[in-house]
C-alpha cells in the first residue's frame, strides 16, 4: 500500500519511485480551492489590513471578509495580513458572523494545529453609517492560553473595528484600488 501511495506521488511530481522512496516524498495537504481572484493591483481593503498590522504590533492577523462585488453567496476573505489565503473561500462561522451580524470570541483553547496561543474575535464590519458590511478577524498574541484576556481583547477588537469603519465609505469602496 505504501509503495502504491509512493509510486502515485512520484508519477505526480515527475520523478521515480526510487527518488520518491529516498528523498521520503510525502503528500502535501491540498490548498483549498479559492473561490475569487483578487484584481492585479492592491485593493483599499488590503491597504487598510496592511496599514492595521503595520500600527498594532499585538496582531498576529487581521483579515477582511465578505461577497466580492457581483457576486451571489460567494464569502471569501478578500484583504488580510495572509496573502496567500485571500480567495478561500469563508468557513461556516465567518458566514454566519456577515449574515447574522454576531460577534464571535474565541480564545482558541484546545486547538491543536495553532502553533502558539491566539485570541481570535470574528465581528461584523461596519462601514462609517454604522451599517454591518461583511467581517473582520482580529487574531491577537497572548502569552500563554487561558480566558484572562478576553475582556481586554474584546474591547480592543471593539476599538480597532470602530476606527476601521471611520474609514470605510462603503462596502464597494473596499474594492477600489488603493491610493
Amino acid at each position: 500500500m505504501m509503495h502504491r501511495t509512493l509510486l502515485m506521488m512520484a508519477a505526480v511530481a515527475g520523478m521515480s519511485l526510487t527518488t520518491a522512496v529516498s528523498t521520503g516524498a510525502q503528500t502535501a495537504p491540498a490548498a483549498p480551492a479559492k473561490n475569487w481572484t483578487a484584481p492585479a493591483a492592491k485593493i483599499y481593503a488590503q491597504k487598510l489590513s496592511d496599514e492595521t498590522m503595520k500600527a498594532h504590533p499585538e496582531l498576529l492577523s487581521v483579515t477582511i471578509h465578505g461577497v466580492p462585488p457581483g457576486m451571489t453567496d460567494t464569502y471569501t476573505m478578500f484583504a488580510g495580513s495572509y496573502p496567500e489565503r485571500i480567495g478561500n473561500p469563508d468557513d461556516p462561522d465567518d458566514i454566519d458572523v456577515s449574515k447574522k451580524g454576531i460577534t464571535i470570541v474565541d480564545p482558541r483553547w484546545h486547538r491543536t494545529k495553532d502553533t502558539s496561543p491566539k485570541f481570535v474575535v470574528l465581528m461584523p464590519m461596519r462601514d462609517v453609517k454604522g451599517n454591518n458590511i461583511g467581517l473582520v478577524v482580529y487574531a491577537f498574541k497572548v502569552p500563554v492560553a487561558g480566558n484572562q484576556y478576553e475582556r481586554t481583547l474584546y474591547t480592543r477588537a471593539l476599538d480597532l473595528r470602530d476606527a476601521l469603519a471611520k474609514k470605510i465609505p462603503s462596502y464597494e469602496a473596499l474594492f477600489a484600488p488603493a491610493k
